[in-house]
């Protein structure tokens, strides 16, 4: 696909639903009580995998445009096929906890990128809980061995993430007795904040332990899904990056482990304000203004690390394009889990950045990004993953000619609608 270079952004934008809050409300409704609609359900590739394996799994439900609606059942059914999880971590993963405490076994698997990506991580609590794995050496295909007799425990994650936590928290719905999480660093908490939400008390304590006493039943219920944060942030930095620019994004979500890219791009200088934030089951929503420019004298330290890495951990390749235009650039560290996504990303950051003119020094877990830098047109390669599709897109909007990026297509497993929302608010 070819990109032009942009004059700049303005109008206002409404985003699809929120990727990961409708991955776990459709997972909730499944085995809540009763009915579960979901309004504004995501049209990603990925949550359209996660209902898939739902239906293989006996759940019934409708799904009318971009309204889902389940209906919840108290026991589920062994699937006659393996549940084809297709490119989505998501669903591999936190179903994993579901299916940890159901009384039978099955196979879950994905396409090749899935299917290299390691999944020791929720393996081993897992196991910890009475489940049993096979793998291919810690990776997809995986045979669960699930079991009704699941156990209670407390597990300190190795790593922060919310997708291990999550996976833990639905297991946990099942155990007799509490069940503990602890984390190093707050990952998101979608998860948390939506079984309260539906019914469920789950606690987190200022050390970031997350607690679930079970068994809890989870209420079915009406939601709806706040428009995508990380969808949001690529409009938000093409806004901010790009002069004479004034853009507007309504109903978004702002959960504050979501939105923590609003509050670094505000303190490295950028005009970012919201309004109107209402609660939608516990999630923040609001809207989101930007207008554009940078504030270079703004004298935050341009380094992200440990304690961030988990709230902008889809946003780090965006991150180190805006860092490209910073004046003294930009560091990224401690974030290793980044090869592991659908591509690794920090090598197909850095490759990209460098092919544009800019100056990039990889490390084992991050990125040294120079600045500021401007960006040459280019041949880039989105080498399969949507996050870097779409990076790179803001990207080519500030270049100085046309970019070619290879397979940008790969923007439906997240965002269908990306390239015609972005082209509706882009003036050339």
């Amino acid at each position: 696909m070819n990109i032009n270079p942009a004059q700049s952004i303005r109008g206002r934008a409404k985003l699809p639903g929120d990727k990961s809050i409708s991955h776990r409300a459709a997972l909730i409704g499944a085995i809540a009580s009763g009915t579960t609609t979901i309004h504004n359900f995501s049209t990603a590739v990925d949550c359209a995998t996660t209902l898939s394996c739902l239906e293989q799994l006996g759940v019934e439900l409708t799904r009318n445009n971009n309204t889902v609606e389940i209906q919840g059942s108290a026991q589920l059914q062994k699937p006659t096929t393996t549940l084809d999880c297709g490119n989505s971590g998501s669903t591999i993963r936190i179903l994993s906890g579901i299916l940890a405490r159901q009384g039978f076994s099955c196979e879950l698997a994905g396409d090749s990128s899935l299917n290299s990506r390691p999944m020791n991580r929720i393996i081993k609590p897992l196991e910890l809980m009475g489940a049993k794995f096979e793998s291919n050496d810690g990776k997809p295909p995986l045979v669960i061995h699930g079991t009704q007799a699941i156990q209670a425990i407390t597990y300190e994650l190795p790593v922060a993430s919310a997708q291990v936590k999550s996976a833990i928290l639905f297991a946990g719905l099942g155990a007799q007795g509490r069940t503990q999480v602890k984390e190093s660093s707050l990952s998101r908490d979608h998860t948390e904040r939506l079984f309260n939400g539906f019914g469920v008390k789950v606690t987190t304590d200022e050390d970031l332990t997350v607690t679930i006493d079970g068994p809890a039943q989870l209420t079915g219920g009406e939601i709806t899904v706040p428009g995508d944060a990380s969808s949001a942030a690529y409009f938000v930095a093409a806004a901010m990056l790009l002069p004479d620019s004034e853009l507007t994004i309504e109903g978004v979500g702002l959960n504050p482990t979501r939105a923590e890219f609003l509050s670094l791009l505000s303190s490295w200088g950028a005009d970012i304000s919201t309004e109107g934030v209402s609660d939608e089951r516990n999630e923040p929503i609001g809207t989101v203004k930007v207008r554009s420019g940078i504030n270079s004298e703004s004298s935050s330290e341009r380094r992200i690390d440990r304690p961030k890495i988990p709230s902008v951990i889809d946003e780090l390749p965006l991150l180190a394009v805006v860092g490209s235009q910073l004046e003294g650039g930009l560091e990224i560290r401690d974030a290793t889990e980044l090869r592991h996504k659908e591509s690794d990303r920090l090598k197909s950051t850095a490759t990209n950045l460098r092919l544009m003119g800019a100056h990039v020094e990889e490390h084992p877990d991050g990125l040294t990004v120079a600045g500021p830098t401007k960006l040459h047109s280019a041949s880039l390669d989105s080498f399969g993953d949507h996050r870097i599709a779409m990076a790179f897109t803001i990207a080519a909007l500030i270049a100085d000619g046309p970019t070619e990026i290879a397979g940008a297509d790969c923007v439906n497993i997240s965002f269908p609608e990306f390239f015609d929302l972005l082209d509706s608010v882009v003036v050339r």
